[in-house]
């Protein structure tokens, strides 16, 4: 029997993001970003709809996730974000996978490979990529070892909150674009946006953006929704038990809180080990049953929370919504990320390898 704790993907959401995001940046081609996971919507099935939307390269950070979407049979461009060590460059060529370039190590293992690469420059966010100044000589390295720049690409690591900082950042990486052909260089396609570049600064479009946050439906800048995106992700269980309870009680481990009143309290089959962050029953985080908020009772344990459903009339077997909509109600990663202190990103790429995936709009016509 399948477990009723489970992520539930709208493949329908995902390649109507991916279908809206394109026309917002038109002409530039898109990227689509699949890396850990696919930000926990599954890799494989979020490649696959996001091909059918029109997506036109595919990113990955790790040699191994671009092994997994060839395995699974897609023959769209992979890029690999992260420059591969030089140990897995028999694999990039192996499995088609076009590297990010930082290193002459790295273009000298794969040299006389005539493969594309592309050349990642370091324009600000000092995590990786070359250093502008020596971006032009790994260029004439990559052209003269057999090998096809295809791309230049550099990162924003504030498009979403730092307009000025961005700004600059632009113009640094077009300087080097100018270096490059000033020295007969053609840098191929130039891409420098992700979700809020591509959403918030129409200057770093260039040729191709690469969309990872805003193509699961989440925004980049919560400050600044685009109204277009639908969340893709809701996060679902059932109630597998329910008690009634006088007031004064104290569920859950630890016992950090009565209840206010006499009432009930359902018990949901889904923990910490899941990726439900144990501190949200502290914080008295809420969930979703029959349409109606119902805070967590007590702290949340590795395999089971503990919901105060007050007089509320719960029943076994009602779906329970830890993310995502029911009704008329909606839980967000938002508001989860506000819980935590943390970001979107991190709430749906946590969700944990025990939760099943479970696939709707697989048939959409958008």
């Amino acid at each position: 029997m399948p477990r009723p704790s489970h992520v539930e993907v709208d493949l329908g959401a995902i390649r109507g993001n991916v279908e809206h995001l394109r026309r917002v940046v038109a002409p530039a081609k898109v990227c689509v970003v699949v890396k850990a996971d696919a930000y926990g919507h599954g890799d494989v099935p979020v490649a696959e709809a996001a091909i059918d939307a029109g997506a036109d390269l595919l990113a990955v950070a790790l040699v191994q996730e671009g092994i997994r979407l060839r395995e699974a049979g897609i023959d769209r461009p992979i890029l690999l974000l992260i420059e591969p060590p030089v140990s897995d460059a028999d694999r990039v060529l192996e499995w088609d996978l076009t590297p990010s370039v930082q290193s002459t190590a790295f273009v000298e293992a794969i040299a006389g490979s005539g493969r594309a690469v592309h050349l990642a420059v370091d324009t600000g966010m000092h995590r990786a990529g070359v250093d502008p100044g020596r971006a032009t000589d790994l260029a004439k390295r990559v052209v003269a070892s057999g090998l096809v720049l295809e791309g230049t690409w550099s990162h924003l690591p504030v498009a979403e909150e730092d307009d000025a900082f961005t700004a600059d950042q632009i113009e640094r990486f077009l300087r080097v674009l100018d270096e490059l052909r000033a020295t007969g260089i053609d840098p191929g396609i130039r891409h420098l946006a992700n979700s809020a570049g591509a959403l918030h600064h129409p200057a770093s479009r260039l040729d191709m953006v690469r969309v990872g946050i805003a193509t699961y439906g989440l925004a980049p800048d919560p400050a600044r929704p685009d109204p277009a995106l639908r969340p893709a992700m809701r996060l679902v269980s059932t109630v597998a038990h329910v008690r009634s309870l006088p007031a004064g009680a104290r569920p859950s481990y630890g016992r950090v809180r009565p209840m206010s009143d006499p009432g009930s309290v359902a018990t949901v089959p889904i923990g910490y080990a899941d990726g439900y962050d144990r501190s949200l029953g502290r914080k008295g985080f809420e969930v979703l049953i029959g349409g109606e908020r119902h805070p967590l009772a007590g702290t949340v344990t590795m395999d089971q929370v503990v919901v105060d459903v007050g007089s509320a009339d719960v029943e076994v077997g009602d779906e329970v919504v830890l993310l995502g909509a029911q009704g008329d109600e909606r839980i967000t990663a938002e508001e989860w990320a506000g819980a935590l202190g943390t970001i979107n990103y991190e709430v749906v790429t946590r969700m944990g390898v025990r939760l099943p995936r479970r696939y709707v709009g697989v048939d959409d016509a958008r």
